[in-house]
């Protein structure tokens, strides 16, 4: 069933409530599970659900539901719990459409997601975002939207291929299925009080939607004229004691497990240490590779690592519903298991281990022991989508030599110092030989050399920077995928390769790639924006997994080093990024030089 399928309950209330007395049956009914009831914080034993009309009609002993042709599912010494949701990601981040991604994640125990688009939004606005959103109102999953509100993420740093203004927020609140503004990045602009950003959440507040937010800084007179301003979550938090700040002035916590940004173990100590109230605690992927969803899990594995953690089963699996349910105000729909909500329903074996064994969502049996049950129906982008690259030249290996005010000797430069599974960078210094004017890279202190492309208009904008943390030794890297304006961004140990890195995967159509002396030992193709890939879950998980070979070939051992690659241009997180215009510090908000002179 998908959106346009499902009906309001207004619609069927009838029908269920028929059920529920037994004067008509139930198309399905689970019988005999322990429910996980998130209303009331209860294991609740030898429970049955019925279900009709892809919503649930009876809890309890639903014997008198049964018919000749209802479907009885026997979950005796299983649990019967509500879909999971993820209150905050980005799909692109999958590498994956909308529908592949949905068929990893349904079977997986994720029923309903809260998207934002907002990187294909920088490449192609408000059309991007339409493609995505009416690909996932096709589909079993639940694919809600969060329309983008930070494209691009700053007006003054970068150069994105599209920008969205108040008027495209405002149509994008009339979608059936968009349910609030993404992540707020820009949060001095909403602070002092910018007129785009006033405009957006104006806009969304009007609606009667939710304005997700995103404030990863220290202060707390801009975290509360934040909050003040309608911004009313956070899935940037790393600390315990961020954490209680923000739960203590009302806003809603995103604890975030990702593929590279792991805040669980941490963040959570505000529940296991500080033994605050978790209804204001959400789960969230934000942003998950491939490899994450098949070996580890999706939304499941937050839960998990939760419990991990020392949080009950119970809480942690409402962090993960009825907690995301009620802060996007559709708790009169999905969240729990209860009568007149959607039929969203997981049988899981161990409640600590939350891998499901079988997966309902809206009445229908979607996955079931390891096997996909659902029809997906085939989206096809439009032509335009598949042509996203466009470069004002063939790159030369002389574009990635940068020149220095000096000829001869040594001179100070800025670095962008990266943490490993972190979203975080650090504004550090080094001292670079400078050779006929050039500045040279030190392989054996890991300053690598740095370079940002424009590719949506053929500007011909080029940045160069330093990297440090990588620890590459030879080759090059380059990525289509570089949050949020999704430049050309490209990292290596030679201008050749670097000039070949770029070159090669603008033929591709964007993605990632890896070479080596004039050679591609890996790449993802990602035709969709340079973004997303028009492959399966399983090509693009073996393409991913060659990539990460090939990473390590270079001498990097980082875990999953391209998306923290992918986050160096990213101008909204302290403290340094590369953009096409230049070296950024995040802390000012301002263009800083690369070689220090003073």
């Amino acid at each position: 069933m998908n959106a346009q399928q499902r009906k309001p309950l207004y619609d069927v209330s009838n029908v269920l409530a028929d059920v529920a007395i037994g004067k008509s049956k139930a198309e399905l009914v689970i019988k005999n599970g322990t429910l996980v009831n998130v209303y009331s914080g209860e294991l609740l034993s030898h429970i049955d659900v019925a279900v009709a009309q892809g919503r649930i009609a009876f809890v309890g002993d639903a014997s008198h539901t049964i018919g000749d042709n209802t479907t009885v599912i026997d979950a005796s010494g299983r649990f019967i719990a509500p879909g999971l949701m993820d209150a905050h990601m980005h799909v692109e981040s999958t590498m994956l459409t909308v529908t592949e991604f949905a068929k990893a994640a349904l079977a997986k125990g994720t029923t309903a997601i809260f998207m934002d688009p907002h990187e294909i939004a920088n490449v192609f606005g408000t059309e991007g975002v339409k493609w995505m959103h009416e690909e996932g109102r096709g589909l079993p999953l639940k694919v809600y939207t969060t329309f983008p509100s930070c494209v691009p993420a700053t007006d003054d740093l970068e150069d994105a291929g599209a920008t969205l203004e108040v008027s495209d927020i405002t149509e994008g609140m009339t979608w059936d299925g968009v349910e609030g503004l993404g992540e707020v990045m820009n949060f001095p602009g909403v602070v002092y009080g910018d007129p785009k950003m006033a405009g957006e959440i104006a806009a969304t507040l009007k609606a009667g939607k939710t304005v997700t937010g995103h404030f990863p800084a220290e202060d707390e007179p801009m975290l509360q004229a934040y909050i003040a301003s309608g911004a009313s979550s956070c899935h940037e938090t790393v600390t315990k004691e961020q954490a209680l700040l923000k739960l203590r002035l009302g806003m809603h916590l995103m604890v975030r497990e990702g593929s590279a940004w792991q805040d669980v173990k941490e963040v959570i100590k505000v529940v296991t240490e500080d033994h605050v109230r978790s209804d204001n605690i959400m789960l969230v992927t934000d942003d998950a590779y491939p490899q994450t969803l098949v070996e580890k899990g999706h939304l499941n594995h937050v839960v998990h690592r939760t419990i991990e953690e020392g949080v009950d089963p119970i809480t942690a699996i409402q962090m993960g519903t009825i907690n995301t349910a009620r802060y996007f105000k559709l708790d009169g729909d999905i969240g729990g298991i209860a009568p007149g909500k959607c039929a969203d329903i997981l049988l899981i074996d161990d409640l600590r281990q939350m891998e499901p064994s079988t997966v309902i969502t809206d009445g229908d049996v979607v996955f079931d022991h390891g096997e996909l049950k659902a029809q997906f129906p085939t989206y096809v982008y439009p032509d335009k989508a598949l042509d996203s690259i466009h470069l004002a030249r063939p790159l030369q290996p002389s574009d990635f030599l940068l020149s220095s005010d000096i000829e001869q000797g040594e001179t100070k430069v800025h670095v962008i110092d990266v943490i490993e599974n972190s979203a975080r960078t650090v504004k550090t210094t080094a001292t670079l030989k400078v050779s006929g004017g050039i500045i040279q890279p030190d392989l054996e202190a890991d300053v690598i050399q740095l370079a940002c492309i424009e590719r949506h208009k053929g500007t011909g904008d080029i940045s160069l920077a330093f990297a440090r943390g990588f620890k590459l030794q030879r080759g090059a890297v380059a990525s289509t995928v570089a949050h949020d304006s999704h430049n050309l961004i490209v990292m290596g140990t030679n201008p050749e390769d670097m000039a070949f890195a770029a070159n090669e995967l603008a033929k591709l159509g964007g993605g990632m790639i890896v070479v080596l002396d004039g050679q591609i030992l890996a790449a993802v193709p990602m035709a969709i924006a340079g973004l997303i890939s028009d492959q399966s879950l399983e090509t693009v998980v073996a393409q991913v997994n060659q990539l990460e070979e090939a990473w390590r070939t270079l001498g990097c051992s980082m875990n999953a080093p391209f998306m923290t690659f992918s986050l160096i241009a990213l101008p909204v997180i302290p403290e340094i990024r590369i953009s096409n215009r230049g070296l950024v510090d995040v802390t000012q908000f301002k263009l800083i030089p690369v070689e220090i002179t003073e």
